[in-house]
C-alpha cells in the first residue's frame, strides 16, 4: 500500500514539497518556529485532551468536551490501531529527494509511520467536534487550525500532502461519528433526569463548587 502511495501521487506530494521547500529557504527564521509552535499542539494529542477535560467541568460546554473526546478515540482508533500499521509508509525524510528539504525545515524526527498524520487527525477531530457543537459564527476558524496543523506537517518534512488530506478526512470523520454518538448519549440523559447519574451529567457545574451558598457564614 505504501509503495502504491509513493508511486501514485509521487507528482502530488512532490510538489507540495517543492511549494514549501520554497517557503523554508526564503523565511527560514520565522516560518521553522511558527510551524513547530503550530505543530506542538498536536503531540501526542494531549493539548486536545486537556482542553476536552476542561471543557466538562461546565454545564455549557459539556457536551463539547465529551464529544471532542469521544472523537479523539475514535480517530486514535482509526488512525494508530489501525490504518497506519496497515499501510506502512515511511517518513518523507526517509526518501533522498526530501532529505535535504527535510535537513533546512529543522530535521525533525518522528516515531511510527506517515499515513496518515497523527496530529492532523486529533486536530481535525477535535475541531470537527467543536464546530458541530458550538456556535457556527466563530467555530469554524477551528477547521482552519486543523488546516495550519496539517502545513506544519508538510513543512517539517514529517508528512506528505497526501497523509494530511488522509488526516483531515479521517478526523471529521471521527468527529461526526463522536457527535451522534454524544447527541444520543445526551438526549438519554436529558429523559433521565430523575436518575441522581444523569441528572449530574445535565446540570452539574464546576462553578457551583466554589460559589458561597446562602447559609455560608463570612
Amino acid at each position: 500500500m505504501s509503495d502504491w502511495l509513493n508511486t501514485a501521487f509521487a507528482s502530488f506530494d512532490g510538489a507540495a514539497f517543492s511549494f514549501v521547500g520554497g517557503l523554508a529557504e526564503r523565511g527560514k527564521q520565522f516560518l521553522t518556529p511558527f510551524f513547530e509552535f503550530v505543530s506542538f499542539f498536536g503531540a501526542g494529542g494531549v493539548f486536545f485532551l486537556i482542553l476536552s477535560a476542561v471543557l466538562m467541568l461546565f454545564r455549557k460546554t459539556r457536551k463539547t468536551g465529551v464529544t471532542m473526546l469521544i472523537a479523539i478515540g475514535v480517530g486514535a482508533l482509526m488512525t494508530n490501531v489501525i490504518i497506519k500499521n496497515a499501510v506502512a509508509r515511511p517518513r518523507p525524510y526517509t526518501v533522498d529527494k526530501y532529505y535535504s528539504i527535510w535537513q533546512n525545515a529543522g530535521s525533525h524526527l518522528e516515531s511510527e509511520y506517515s499515513f496518515p498524520s497523527g496530529h492532523t487527525t486529533v486536530t481535525m477531530t477535535s475541531m470537527t467536534a467543536l464546530f458541530l457543537t458550538t456556535n457556527k459564527k466563530w467555530s469554524w476558524l477551528g477547521l482552519i487550525f486543523a488546516l495550519l496543523m496539517g502545513l506544519s506537517r508538510i513543512y517539517l518534512v514529517v508528512h506528505y500532502l497526501t497523509d494530511v488530506i488522509a488526516g483531515l478526512i479521517v478526523g471529521g470523520i471521527a468527529g461526526t461519528i463522536a457527535y451522534f454518538i454524544v447527541k444520543k448519549l445526551f438526549k438519554f440523559f436529558e429523559n433521565n433526569k430523575d436518575v441522581k447519574f444523569c441528572s449530574f451529567i445535565i446540570n452539574a457545574d464546576i462553578i457551583n463548587a466554589f460559589k458561597k451558598k446562602p447559609n455560608d457564614k463570612d
